[in-house]
């Protein structure tokens, strides 16, 4: 089945110098049938709606789950719609916040639908994404410890466990020994002689954590 494409509210004020480009962009998006439908809001006639979504400036677009503002040309405007009907268009939206140092609006877009989690551990599973932006991450999926919700992605934290990376295996351990889970214990006690001494050190202190969770729900 295809994805849905996603619907566009686009702000725009008289003057603004980049409004005109976005809205014709975002109208070629529509004949192609990437946007469903596209609402136009002159910011100065409808103040009001301005600030119910917190709208400052224009260009300002909420596009399916994602806000973007300022210029964008039309070739981003299409990579976004796509993004916006998949799952893993929430782990480049996250991104995307942190690079801009929107760490809180990362928790918040997190916070609305805890299941974009799960798209997260393509960052942490990225060789090539920035220590910032992992940095970002794990702090967000941090703030899920010992919830169903971080405990949840337990299949996928063990794959990552045995990931040739160092990097990989050392961040899967961390956040394994915060799920809390006696399920994770296996996987973060194989990590205990791995050729890393890095990991090694995680996966020790992943497994103390696992094994005070444990005494704790007796």
């Amino acid at each position: 089945m295809p994805a849905t494409p996603p619907d566009a509210l686009l702000f725009i004020t008289p003057g603004c110098a980049h409004c005109p480009a976005v809205l014709q962009a975002l109208g070629e998006l529509v004949k192609q049938t990437l946007i469903g439908k596209l609402t136009v809001v002159n910011l100065a006639a409808h103040p009001e709606q301005a600030a119910q979504y917190g709208v400052r400036a224009a260009p300002w677009l909420r596009l399916g789950d994602f806000t973007l503002t300022g210029a964008r040309s039309l070739a981003e405007l299409r990579q976004w719609a796509e993004w916006a009907s998949g799952e893993e268009g929430a782990a480049h939206y996250v991104e995307h916040l942190l690079k801009e140092g929107g760490y809180q609006h990362a928790a918040a877009f997190i916070a609305a639908d805890p299941q974009r989690l799960k798209p997260l551990l393509a960052i942490i599973a990225d060789p090539e994404a920035g220590i910032d932006v992992r940095l970002g991450v794990s702090a967000l999926l941090e703030t899920y410890a010992d919830t169903p919700q971080l405990q949840a992605l337990l299949p996928q934290l063990a794959e990552l466990s045995r990931h040739a990376d160092r990097r990989m295996r050392t961040d899967a351990c961390h956040l394994l020994g915060l799920t809390g889970s006696a399920a994770a214990c296996a996987h973060v006690a194989a990590r205990l002689d791995d050729d890393s001494a890095e990991v090694r050190e995680i996966a020790a202190e992943a497994m103390e954590r696992l094994e005070t969770a444990k005494r704790e729900r007796k």
